[in-house]
């Protein structure tokens, strides 16, 4: 499913017109992105829990040249779905 067919799908389900869903849509997107940026922990019920972690500097080998890289550390964004969602993921 593409960003098009997602708006067209919300659009019908809440009786919205494709503008409006695709405006809150973005503002969904937007208000996630402004907390993950501020490093919060964003849960949502049924759905599943986003965190910024930490990930540490590390040295990683090219296996083709067998050059050591040293990688800087970063932040990254993890997902962990809640229980309800995968439950009904390994049902179908």
């Amino acid at each position: 499913m593409n960003n098009k067919e997602f708006i067209a799908g919300l659009a019908e389900r809440t009786g919205l017109s494709q503008k409006d869903a695709a405006q809150y849509a973005a503002q969904l997107v937007a208000d996630m992105a402004f907390h993950l940026e501020e490093e919060d922990v964003l849960s949502i019920a049924g759905f599943g829990t986003f965190e910024v972690k930490k990930k540490l500097e590390r040295v990683v080998v090219n296996p083709g040249t067998k050059q050591r890289m040293l990688v800087p550390p970063k932040l990254v964004v993890n997902y962990k779905p809640a229980t309800t969602l995968k439950e009904k993921a390994n049902s179908k």
